[in-house]
Formats: C-alpha cells, structure tokens, sequence
C-alpha cells in the first residue's frame, strides 16, 4: 500500500510554544522528521546549528535563493531571513514520510503554493495577549524593541489565520500537543493520501465477483 506522506507546518506567534510542541510530535512519533530551516539570525542560548536551525550568513542565504535552493523563503520580525531547504522535501512525501516545519505565515503559504494538498497548515494560538506578553519576557533573549518588533509581527500572524487549516490552542501544552498529533494522525487517513486504493479495488473486484 502507498500511503502519500505530508508536510506538517506549525506556525504561530513569536512565544506562543511552537518549539515545545514540535518536540512533543517528535518524541510521541519518532518516524516523523524536522525540516531544518536556514536563519541568517544569531543563535539563542541553548540553540545548536544543524540541529535547531542552520544558522548562516546573509551573503549565504542569498546565494541559496538565487540558486534556487530554498522551497520558501521569508523576512521575519523586519530583520532576519529564514528559509526552508528543498532538498529531501518531495522525495519524502512521495515515500510516506512526514515532515514537520516550523514557520511564518508567509512560509507556511508559499510552501501550500508549491505542495498544494500535501501540505497541512496549523497555526498555534496563544490563551490571551497578557499570557503572549508574559511568555516573550519569560524567555529573556530580547530587548524591549525587539520585543515591540515582535508584537508587531503577531498582528501579522493572527491576521493570517484564515490560511490555515487548524488551529490550537497552545493553554495547556499535553491537550495541545494531544491535539495536534491527533490532526496528525487524521491527515494520515485522509481518503486522499491513505494509499488504500488497491485495497479497495480488491474488495470491490472480490465482491463483484461473488455476488455475479
């Protein structure tokens, strides 16, 4: 049976909890990959190359675009570009495999433009502004105008959620993690990619045959 795999996109807010999330999936579902993105921002602490991104320069970064090695590509928080490498991301798709990507609104919409169907957006909401506030100065990376770049950014997002295909809400970080390995699991399923046709053309052939 061919079942088709997909592209899961995780997008949201700076903060809302996309990171903890994803890692969740992976833990839960060890046969899913992470799509590792290119930044040409600066590492945060605790963050490693090649492993939360692929951290490079912008004459890098430029130089993959106009190669076209990038499957989207966006500016994010009016400063940094981020970027999703192509390599692997078909070919996945075509042997079943799942891929989760974290990104914007703008990648997220350019990735459902060159994948069309395989592609599942999900964006992630947080409970309330003051908890989105509370979480971005939780974190302690930013300055206070990174942190207003930031908010600002998230108008953008949640003008945006009409792109997507589900939302979570992120108030409960095991319900919301529950929550999205079960679209997950629907989007498997889907009559579209669910690799059953064989199987149903069996049962139709065997019926048809009994029944004269």
């Amino acid at each position: 049976m061919g079942r088709r795999g997909l592209a899961l996109v995780v997008a949201g807010p700076s903060c809302v909890g996309k990171g903890a999330l994803i890692q969740n999936l992976l833990r839960s579902c060890p046969e899913v990959e992470l799509s590792i993105s290119v930044t040409t921002r600066k590492p945060r602490p605790g963050e490693r190359d090649g492993v939360d991104y692929h951290f490079i320069s912008v004459a890098e970064f430029e130089r993959m675009r106009e190669a076209g090695e990038l499957f989207e590509w966006a500016r994010v928080h009016e400063a940094y570009y981020y970027g999703t490498p192509v390599a692997g991301v078909r070919e996945a798709i075509e042997a079943g495999r799942t891929r989760v990507f974290e990104l914007d609104y703008q990648g997220a919409g350019s990735l459902r433009e060159k994948l069309g169907s395989d592609a599942v957006l999900v964006f992630v909401l947080p409970p309330s502004f003051a908890e989105l506030q509370r979480r971005q100065r939780q974190r302690h990376t930013e300055q206070p105008d990174e942190m207003a770049v930031r908010l600002r950014t998230a108008v953008k997002e949640l003008s945006h959620t009409n792109l997507f295909d589900y939302l979570v809400l992120n108030d409960d970080l095991e319900q919301a993690s529950q929550e999205l390995q079960a679209i997950l699991q629907a989007e498997r399923t889907r009559g579209s990619r669910a690799g059953y046709e064989g199987l149903i053309a069996e049962l139709l052939a065997e019926t048809r045959r009994v029944i004269g």
